[in-house]
């Protein structure tokens, strides 16, 4: 059991790779989390992954005090068993008091398992540094400041958003690119679409590979690389993260 002060386990639920060709020089989605939540002050965190996308068996919701699940290459409405199975796993997490942030993928899985829907957004692909309006300051987000700038990459997004959502973050190109779940000052879920995990050599490197594949559309992507060295808020939204996983585990004990 978690007890405040004490170094938190969270388990992330990797839902995705890094490129081939990019992982030797930035290492994985974990690592980045661990980077991102390790980032600020307050006692540390123990990551363990847990591939899924691999075919890794997802645990118990009680092997980890608190859970992140990554961003994919796959969508939320792929036929595949670990997508079901995590939005399973999801839902009794939740029912089992455990803290949950989403990113990316992880933000659409969250709202699909809670009764939301996420889909191939007709508007296309968003690309590179964002600005997203805050409409909402609970108390886990100390501080917020009017907007906040992070790097993109997604044509999914949530379209429609559980009951019991709110959303606190928002653009023109992503309406729920932020939502908590239950009570707004201590959720059961926080979740963003966009990559506060991305620190900037990645993401100009990520942007660059994709686009030297063909994968993006070349005006986009082109335009991505350019906003890449822009002033992002990764570390806020890391601080965050982690008070808010702190916070709750701490009210569960």
């Amino acid at each position: 059991m978690y007890h405040q002060g004490d170094a938190m386990k969270i388990g992330v639920i990797q839902t995705g790779n890094v490129r081939a060709g990019l992982s030797a020089q930035f290492g994985e989605y974990p690592a980045m989390f661990d980077a991102l939540l390790n980032g600020g002050e307050g006692p540390g965190f123990h990551v363990e992954a847990y591939p899924v996308v691999d075919g890794a068996a997802l645990p118990s919701p009680a092997a980890a005090d608190g859970w992140l699940i990554t961003g994919s290459r796959h969508g939320v409405y792929d036929d595949l068993p670990w997508i079901a199975e995590t939005k399973a796993f999801l839902r009794a997490a939740r029912a089992a008091k455990r803290p949950i942030v989403g990113v990316c993928f992880g933000h659409q899985i969250l709202a699909e398992a809670f009764g939301g829907s996420a889909i191939k957004h007709p508007g296309g692909w968003r690309l590179g540094v964002e600005t997203y309006r805050v409409v909402n300051r609970p108390a886990w987000m100390a501080d917020a400041p009017e907007a906040l700038r992070l790097h993109s990459l997604h044509q999914d997004q949530v379209v429609a958003i559980p009951a019991d959502a709110q959303v606190w973050a928002t653009s023109p190109g992503c309406a729920y690119a932020g939502l908590s779940y239950g009570d707004p000052d201590a959720p059961d879920a926080v979740s963003i679409q966009p990559h506060p995990e991305y620190a900037i050599p990645f993401a100009r490197a990520l942007y660059d590979h994709l686009l030297a594949q063909g994968r993006l559309p070349a005006d986009l992507g082109a335009a991505a690389l350019e906003s890449v060295g822009q002033q992002v808020d990764n570390a806020r939204l890391g601080r965050w993260f982690a008070d808010y996983l702190r916070g709750k585990a701490a009210s569960r004990a």
